[in-house]
């Protein structure tokens, strides 16, 4: 065995005489097993919000989104559809359009999103499933879904016949205005159901049937603003997104769920990192206990080091000793911190202990990622911490 990792073992193994320096070491251990336990649990507990933030946009967010370059819409040919279903990895698609329009009901008014979708919308999207009250829209109707957020602000119901919901879409075009009714194409819908998913996207769009907003905006049929894509859960979106460019002739944008709300990822990581650094702070000033333990534990050794200094130790081993002694106190505090901490969330995980309300339980996340952010951080702060200790064995203290 290696002469200073023997030493280290063994001075990790046994009890000083000095009974301070024994506290001082519990001390040091508990701070780095509490520390790692904590960070793990941390991370776990942003990963599983992270998880639980984004559940919501990926009910309504495709796999990959086509839009044009320039302008707000585009052409789509009955040639170029044919070729997005022979890509390999597309499962399906849909054709949609989205536009900010006014809706008035019982004299309030709102203005939000309008998004016309062809009967496949359901195949790409999880939307049906978020329904919170009524049925999805029939093609070729009037019929709308409205979101839960509008349904409150105009206190609408479903199938009100009585009181009609009106939408207003500007009339492209230029110049004066002689009358404000000629201004705008109108249409009156019939909301059918209600979605819910959350605050803010329940506020965001009114669903109708593609031709409808198309006959609003004046679109011709093969005029959309938009595809939407459902992938295959292991497809290659380099190479989906490399031939539907070539269908396109390079003249669309193409975005992955990520891209397409990438303020929100932004946001996430930042708070991900900023928690990190926070709770490694924190492991840092805990590790001042390794450094005032190893260095008492120098003292304590100060007659054995000048021994094995005189039988001809080099300083550079006897200073391996400490170094060696507390990156292994660093390895197994943070071991056993993990195990601590993987406890507590794989409990949390599959028995619900705590809970954010009555249905919904504290979202938490296991992640192999997290495990080796955590046991990285504990020996590299670990080890750093055991160097700063170990410098203060020098020949100035052995004579």
């Amino acid at each position: 065995m290696n002469f200073p990792l023997y030493i280290a073992t063994r001075y990790l193994k046994s009890n000083s005489k000095n009974n301070a320096i024994n506290i001082i070491n519990r001390i040091a251990s508990l701070g780095i097993i509490v520390g790692a336990m904590a960070l793990f649990v941390v991370l776990s507990v942003f990963s599983g919000l992270k998880v639980f933030s984004l559940s919501f946009t990926n009910e309504i967010d495709p796999d990959l989104k086509i839009s044009s370059t320039k302008g707000k819409s585009f052409v789509v040919s009955p040639q170029q559809e044919q070729q997005i279903k022979t890509v390999a990895g597309v499962v399906s698609f849909t054709k949609i359009i989205e536009e900010r329009v006014l809706f008035t009901f019982d004299g309030k008014q709102e203005v939000t999103y309008l998004k016309g979708v062809d009967p496949n919308y359901s195949k790409v999207n999880a939307i049906e499933s978020k329904l919170y009250n009524g049925q999805w829209l029939q093609p070729d109707t009037y019929q709308v879904v409205v979101g839960y957020g509008i349904a409150q602000k105009f206190s609408m119901g479903l199938l009100d016949f009585n009181r009609q919901l009106e939408v207003l879409v500007p009339k492209p075009g230029r110049g004066t205005i002689d009358n404000l009714e000629q201004a705008f194409n109108k249409s009156d819908l019939i909301p059918v159901g209600i979605y819910a998913i959350n605050e803010d996207l329940d506020s965001k769009y009114v669903f109708a049937d593609l031709g409808l907003a198309q006959e609003l905006l004046g679109y011709p049929i093969n005029k959309v603003s938009g595809i939407e894509l459902k992938l295959t859960p292991n497809a290659d979106e380099a190479v989906i997104n490399e031939q539907l460019q070539t269908i396109f002739k390079n003249k669309v944008t193409i975005k992955n769920r990520a891209q397409l709300n990438a303020s929100l990822y932004k946001m996430l990581n930042t708070e991900n990192i900023a928690v990190y650094l926070i709770f490694t702070l924190v492991i840092v000033v805990a590790l001042f206990n390794l450094v005032g333990a190893l260095i008492m534990m120098i003292l304590d050794k100060k007659a054995n080091l000048k021994t094995l200094y005189n039988l001809g130790t080099p300083i550079q081993d006897l200073r391996k000793i400490f170094l060696l002694q507390g990156t292994l106190l660093s390895v197994f505090g943070g071991v056993l911190g993990l195990f601590l901490g993987i406890v507590i969330v794989l409990l949390q995980e599959h028995f619900q202990w705590i809970m954010l309300t009555e249905s919904l339980a504290y979202p938490v996340v296991f992640s192999f990622e997290n495990v080796a952010i955590v046991m990285t951080t504990i020996v590299i702060l670990g080890f750093l911490a055991s160097l700063i200790a170990s410098s203060r064995v020098s020949k100035s203290l052995l004579e």
